[in-house]
């Protein structure tokens, strides 16, 4: 019997706002900052994660979901493949699209609005442990649905010990391995492989956890 996901917190509908505006809150506050700060970031390690799961015959549609400013629009546009950005903070948006030049989505992760069965794969590098764990299920469900059969997920996100709150201005939820799994394969996936990051590093010193996940073709149970 597969064990259900753990539901860290439960939260109101006011709660959910506000850690929505506030977490978005901070990274329109520092969008420039940010830019500055991760623009050089070698993540190529996640973006080869993901393309070797995804048909090499043909360009990928690739959601970049929580783009941020768009680097990685701009790796994936030059590998060939046709990625669309999403984030929900409007400076970001906009800095993706002049960065890259590709098309990206304004849309908080809460509320996302996303046609069925229209991507190969999604990038969600460090933006899905921003979703509350009393969300998650439905997140990862419309995530399920946007992508084609057999279609590919990647994450990567800070780990820890199945804890959920606010650092800072930002809202977290810091889960280990075992708990994302049931989260991902109680959504409809299958795991494809999983590492820690920065690689060559004691596992202390590697705080992100990095995922591969297959989209399941039948329809989604929960025991």
């Amino acid at each position: 019997m597969t064990r259900k996901p753990l539901c860290l917190a439960s939260l109101s509908g006011d709660e959910l706002r506000t850690i929505s505006s506030g977490t978005l809150g901070h990274y329109r506050d520092a969008a420039r900052s940010y830019w500055q700060g991760t623009r050089d970031y070698d993540v190529s390690q996640n973006v080869e994660a993901l393309l070797r799961h995804l048909p090499t015959t043909a360009a990928q549609r690739i959601l970049d979901l929580g783009c941020g400013p768009g680097r990685d629009l701009v790796t994936f546009r030059d590998l060939g493949h046709q990625p669309i950005g999403l984030d929900g903070a409007e400076e970001f948006v906009q800095m993706a699209r002049d960065h890259s030049g590709c098309e990206v989505l304004q849309q908080d992760l809460l509320a996302l609005e996303l046609a069925g069965r229209q991507f190969d794969g999604i990038f969600a590098n460090a933006s899905l442990f921003h979703v509350p764990s009393q969300e998650l299920p439905r997140v990862l469900r419309e995530l399920w649905q946007c992508l084609v059969p057999g279609g590919v997920l990647f994450s990567s996100n800070p780990h820890g010990n199945n804890r959920e709150g606010w650092s800072g201005d930002r809202y977290g939820c810091f889960l280990d391995l075992d708990q994302w799994r049931r989260f991902m394969t109680s959504a409809g996936f299958v795991e494809l492989e999983h590492y820690y990051r920065p690689p060559g590093k004691p596992r202390h010193r590697q705080p992100w956890l990095a995922t591969v996940w297959r989209k399941r073709a039948e329809t989604c149970t929960t025991e």
